[in-house]
């Protein structure tokens, strides 16, 4: 009787989250626009500064749910974030230090609602805990410099690795393919040809 309380509560807050942001707009939420509007600065994004940010910048910087999600460990609602239905080709990097994590090319509709992804680029950019919240045992994806929450990591992907990474958009920044050389990921180019 206690956990299903307990659930059908978690069920009604993740709920009331989703419709909060449902209600930010018709089209998107106020916080997607942000989002898109409100990158890292330059020197961050290109990965050439290795500081990371205090807390009290990260605040400033980032929306209420990027920080929500890469700090709190938040989750953003699935089917209402930036990147669940982009099908643009490109890269999408770490919204706090830059660092390049996943490409359009291994990115696929799991129907899940966020973005999900069978690899990641690098896999030494990022780091995999075990996270025991919400009654289960799952496996926790972070970026490796930063320290941010990614989302997590399921073995119910499609193959070549039958893993799938589900990401929050909200962690992540998409760097389109012909803006690549620009925003100083030329060297991802190569994934294009």
């Amino acid at each position: 009787m206690k956990t299903t309380l307990i659930t059908t509560l978690c069920l009604m807050v993740a709920l009331a989250g989703a419709y909060r942001l449902q209600a930010a707009g018709p089209d998107q939420p106020k916080e997607l626009t942000q989002q898109a509007a409100r990158p890292m600065t330059q020197p961050t994004m290109k990965g050439a500064q290795t500081m990371i940010p205090g807390d009290a910048e990260l605040r400033k910087i980032l929306t209420p749910l990027q920080y929500k999600v890469t700090r709190e460990e938040g989750t953003e609602p699935p089917f209402n974030n930036a990147y669940w239905n982009n099908h643009a080709e490109g890269i999408y990097v770490d919204i706090i230090s830059g660092v390049p994590l996943f490409s359009s090319t291994d990115k696929y509709d799991s129907g899940t609602g966020w973005p999900s992804f069978t690899r990641p680029l690098d896999p030494a950019a990022i780091v995999n805990k075990e996270d025991r919240s919400f009654f289960s045992v799952r496996t926790e994806v972070r970026s490796k410099l930063a320290d941010a929450h990614l989302g997590h990591v399921f073995n119910d992907g499609p193959p070549p690795t039958g893993l799938r990474y589900c990401m929050n958009s909200a962690a992540l920044r998409f760097i389109p393919k012909d803006a690549l050389e620009k925003e100083g990921y030329g060297e991802y180019q190569k994934l294009f040809k």
